[in-house]
């Protein structure tokens, strides 16, 4: 199948260049130069994946983001003007899966989104349940609860979650899970991890300020634990 993929980019140019090296990858693409039409699109269309500028002349990528996340789970991929660390990890923080720097390369936007398309099974979980303290975590069944209530992740958080619980015990490096889930272990950078880490924890966490089933090993990475 032919994966569609949402651009909303506000410099045609831009999206021009988009469209031409996305065509070219086997991708139908709808482009639009704004926050609204974006939500338009969204709600109208089956999208698969969207890649979304965070500058936007009406509604800023941050709120469109959201927007998007609160609807569904589909990989969102920022385009950023700046790589410093407040903008991209905001967008992290507002549910994106990646981000790529302006300027980029066709190809590795390309890959980015290849490799966020890439939705391969979390390893060998036939049958198996990770159980956290009140935590529940059943990949098979693509479920997570916490208690009797079912906890709502996005498809890269829980394919983290589950890498973790399959390695319960073991310090994972950002460099694993960036190869582990992501799918690749060069174009990424450590605040990719970090800012999934952090969201995952307001989810499954007690208290995400001081967290018991994922923690931070200094200097090392991440290890799921059992309290």
């Amino acid at each position: 199948m032919t994966p569609t993929v949402l651009v909303v980019e506000d410099d045609a140019r831009i999206r021009s260049v988009i469209r031409m090296a996305l065509d070219g990858e086997g991708y139908e693409v709808i482009d639009v130069a704004s926050g609204e039409e974006a939500r338009r699109q969204f709600a109208a269309r089956a999208i698969d994946i969207v890649v979304l500028d965070l500058m936007l002349p009406d509604i800023n990528g941050f709120d469109v983001c959201r927007a998007l996340r609160q609807e569904s789970d589909v990989p969102i991929l920022i385009l950023s003007a700046r790589s410093d660390t407040h903008d991209v990890v905001a967008g992290l923080e507002a549910g994106a899966d990646d981000y790529v720097t302006k300027p980029f390369a066709a190809k590795e936007l390309a890959a980015r989104m290849r490799a966020l398309l890439r939705r391969l099974a979390p390893g060998d979980t036939r049958g198996t349940t990770y159980r956290f303290g009140d935590v529940e975590i059943a990949p098979d069944a693509g479920t997570v609860l916490r208690g009797d209530t079912e906890v709502q992740l996005t498809k890269t958080e829980f394919r983290l979650l589950c890498e973790l619980a399959r390695n319960a015990g073991i310090v994972l490096s950002r460099e694993q899970l960036l190869d582990r889930v992501w799918g690749y272990d060069y174009l990424g950078d450590g605040r990719l991890v970090d800012a999934h880490v952090r969201r995952l924890r307001t989810k499954i966490e007690r208290d995400a300020s001081d967290p018991q089933l994922v923690v931070t090993v200094r200097g090392l990475g991440y290890r799921m634990t059992r309290p």
